[in-house]
């Protein structure tokens, strides 16, 4: 299944969810309690299977990911000895290199950094990195190349640096920022509940 590439608003109100992490999905930040359509639709009580899958697909699509590699990210997650399954993926979710580009505020949107990246717009430790993918580890330093650093979305992304997190540092006149460690759960997205994300792979991955 490939990557959705569909109107990011209509994801969010089906979901009362700011897949943007910024809200701006919803007029006056206010999340909308119908469904996309015209007159839109009621939203049921969800079983737990239905609770699962919903889940899985907010955060799926939060991160822009496929079907396939949001699967054998977990795939990954679920190797890890050490720590909590739910955490450990998400800490895999948020070391891809477009995620950290958009962290680091160098894009407004996850989808403008995964961009970037693809156009090799992006150096990770000094030399060139064009896969979205491309698992980052503390202290890797992520900066924008030298022809694209007056490029207007990227300085406008900058001066709006929304997205910014303490598990990483920017230096916004360098263009430059570092991955600093793994995030702590507190400081991810307090509407995912991955607890239900897990549960729906437990049943399909062994």
């Amino acid at each position: 299944m490939s990557r959705y590439t569909g109107s990011t608003f209509k994801k969010s109100r089906r979901y009362g969810f700011s897949i943007l992490e910024n809200g701006k999905e919803f007029s006056k930040g206010k999340k909308r309690s119908s469904a996309p359509g015209q007159h839109g639709a009621r939203r049921s009580k969800l079983s737990g299977y239905g609770s699962q899958l919903q889940e899985k697909q907010k955060v799926k699509f939060m991160y822009g990911l496929s079907e396939r590699q949001f699967r054998n990210t977990f795939s990954k997650a679920k190797k890890v000895r050490e720590g909590i399954l739910g955490e450990n993926f998400l800490g895999l979710l948020e070391s891809r290199l477009d995620n950290i580009v958009f962290r680091l505020g160098f894009a407004m949107t996850r989808s403008g950094a995964r961009q970037l990246v693809n156009h090799g717009h992006v150096l990770v430790n000094g030399k060139k990195i064009d896969i979205p993918s491309y698992q980052l580890k503390p202290d890797d330093v992520v900066e924008i190349k030298a022809s694209m650093q007056k490029n207007d979305k990227i300085i406008e992304a900058l001066q709006n640096n929304e997205a910014t997190v303490e598990f990483v540092k920017v230096e916004k006149s360098a263009f430059k920022g570092t991955f600093v460690r793994l995030p702590q759960r507190q400081e991810l997205n307090q509407e995912i509940n991955e607890a239900l994300v897990v549960e729906w792979y437990n049943r399909l991955i062994k």
